[in-house]
């Protein structure tokens, strides 16, 4: 349910009310009881954060780009123990 804003012709005094977008807009001022008006807004921004927003991660990939990409993270986990096991040596 959205907020809106409202502004007393008589007294301008701006105030916020709660009220879902089915109801009869508001008709008098809290403070003076004057006649209000309804403010339009830009309401807020609507943000997305983090993955799964776009449309390329949803993109399935080849066989062929999956076994690539795992062929290479192995070969880089064998050289990262190559050079543990040559580093440990010279010590």
């Amino acid at each position: 349910m959205p907020t809106y804003d409202y502004i007393c012709k008589k007294c301008d005094h701006t105030f916020e009310y709660f009220q879902a977008m089915s109801d009869t807009p508001l008709e008098n001022c809290p403070k003076c009881k004057g006649k209000v008006r309804r403010l339009v807004s830009g309401g807020s921004g609507l943000i997305f954060k983090g993955s799964g927003f776009y449309l390329t991660d949803y993109v399935k990939k080849d066989s062929s780009e999956k076994k690539e990409e795992s062929t290479a993270s192995k070969k880089s986990k064998k050289d990262q123990k190559k050079e543990q096991k040559k580093e440990s040596a010279k010590s």
